[in-house]
């Protein structure tokens, strides 16, 4: 089932909030082990062999975990995830049909079963693209979910850019995708930078595709244990979090 899938994992970031200056935060700890090593064994137990790991910021502290099992782009300057995506694509196994892409601090809380459901959804609908949903009770700074009247996403709203009713929606994109590799090379190069951050984003890709009418389908997995890890109190509450879903 998974011959034709490859992986794509997000770790190059800084995490300055973390004030680590020789770790990444994927190599810390969590629940006994490196937070991006439950990342890999999800994906191996989905029997995905071409994983590639996008590394930037304290590279060799993520290499020297993984050794030879995954392969390693390195992003040399941190231009945001679509950029980080685009440095991945070019280590990907040319069969690779179709593309996971997971952030590196919080794909742990993922469980084999959501993922494959994800992927079947992806490939029944034969989408371009299929995104994870997921709900929070506080979703404060996390980019809400837009739908139009018939269901289908509209558009992913950051924060800061949404009006007060947008500001109350619960579904948020925790980073979790799966997309058509001939979608991915088509519209990633046509994602332009922030002009506040100069960097950029893969959520932008969304909107690429809804403009031109490509086939985008989401998977909402409602309320599901689930931690973003910026900063140490994060990562305490995502250890407690982890620990209380074994």
């Amino acid at each position: 089932m998974n011959k034709n899938l490859g992986a794509i994992i997000l770790a190059a970031g800084k995490g300055k909030r973390m004030n680590a200056t020789a770790v990444n935060k994927v190599a810390m700890p969590l629940a006994d082990k490196p937070m991006i090593v439950h990342t890999i064994e999800l994906l191996e137990n989905l029997q995905i062999k071409n994983i590639v790991v996008v590394v930037g910021f304290a590279k060799v502290s993520v290499m020297n975990i993984l050794g030879q099992k995954v392969r390693f782009a390195e992003q040399k300057k941190r231009l945001g995830t679509a950029h980080a995506v685009l440095v991945g694509m070019r280590q990907m196994a040319k069969d690779a049909r179709h593309i996971i892409v997971l952030n590196g601090d919080d794909s742990a809380f993922y469980k084999r079963d959501l993922i494959e459901k994800l992927i079947e959804k992806h490939l029944a609908s034969n989408a371009g693209l299929t995104f994870l949903t997921i709900e929070k009770e506080n979703p404060f700074g996390l980019g809400r979910i837009i739908r139009n009247s018939s269901g289908k996403v509209s558009a992913i709203v950051e924060e800061k850019d949404a009006t007060k009713n947008q500001q109350k929606i619960k579904e948020i994109n925790p980073g979790c995708y799966i997309f058509n590799s001939q979608f991915l090379r088509k519209y990633l190069p046509k994602i332009k930078r922030s002009e506040i951050t100069a960097e950029y984003y893969i959520t932008r890709i969304i909107d690429i595709g809804i403009k031109n009418s490509e086939r985008i389908e989401t998977l909402p997995a409602g309320q599901i244990p689930w931690r973003g890890i910026n900063t140490k109190q994060e990562l305490e509450e995502a250890e407690q979090l982890l620990r209380n879903t074994k």
